[in-house]
């Protein structure tokens, strides 16, 4: 069976990342490099996990979060659809079972809030895992004279973590946002979208979505 670790080794995926954190740079994008993939492959396979999933599911799920951006190597624009198709060819090339790929594209497919939604548990995972990673280590852009709200509110959000807890069957995003560089509701300006989101994923996961920022539980 293909595991995380084997995608990760692939070459064609490496430089698939690599193109598209190129492009994204050029267009003044946040990070969506390694570090950011690998935080989404880690969360969607937690939340999975600690929600009592199957093992080989939780492996697609990480596989899914590892992959989710390499349509941006392609263009912003669709870049979730175009993430999927790649990611079918290449994990067909790969060896995997089309029913394991069809759970993934199916995923990647659904992640973008502009065409997506939650369709399956793994892309539920994956848009939880997807949307809580906000924090001030994405942003590339090093002259804060220049930001824009994308660069400030990631830039002011100096915690971010997600916890799952399966007793009381839900999950929580908790925010340290420093008010002094961006008030709270600029984050609800740029995020609402995303927000609610995660709140329909986690619905379909059977658990609830709590936004806690700053200790005040928002959602």
């Amino acid at each position: 069976m293909i595991t995380l670790q084997d995608v990760i080794e692939n070459k064609e995926v490496e430089a698939l990342i690599q193109g598209a954190q190129k492009q994204l740079d050029g267009l003044g994008y946040t990070e969506h490099s390694h570090r950011h993939i690998s935080m989404v492959s880690k969360r969607a396979g937690d939340i999975l996990e600690t929600l009592g999933y199957p093992e080989r599911t939780i492996e697609l799920a990480k596989i899914a979060g590892y992959l989710h951006d390499i349509g941006n190597c392609v263009n912003r624009a669709d870049h979730a659809h175009s993430g999927a198709i790649l990611a079918y060819h290449i994990l067909k090339d790969m060896g995997m079972p089309v029913e394991e790929r069809t759970e993934i594209i199916m995923a990647i497919g659904n992640h973008d809030e502009e065409t997506g939604t939650a369709v399956s548990d793994i892309s539920a995972a994956l848009i939880l895992a997807d949307k809580s990673d906000v924090h001030r280590n994405r942003v590339c852009n090093t002259n804060l004279s220049t930001f824009d709200i994308h660069d400030r509110v990631n830039y002011a959000v100096t915690d971010a973590e997600l916890k799952i807890d399966s007793k009381e069957r839900k999950v929580i995003l908790e925010l340290t946002i420093d008010t002094k560089l961006c008030p709270v509701l600029d984050y609800f300006e740029i995020f609402m979208d995303r927000t609610m989101m995660s709140k329909y994923a986690a619905k379909y996961l059977k658990i609830w979505f709590e936004l806690v920022i700053n200790g005040t539980k928002l959602l």
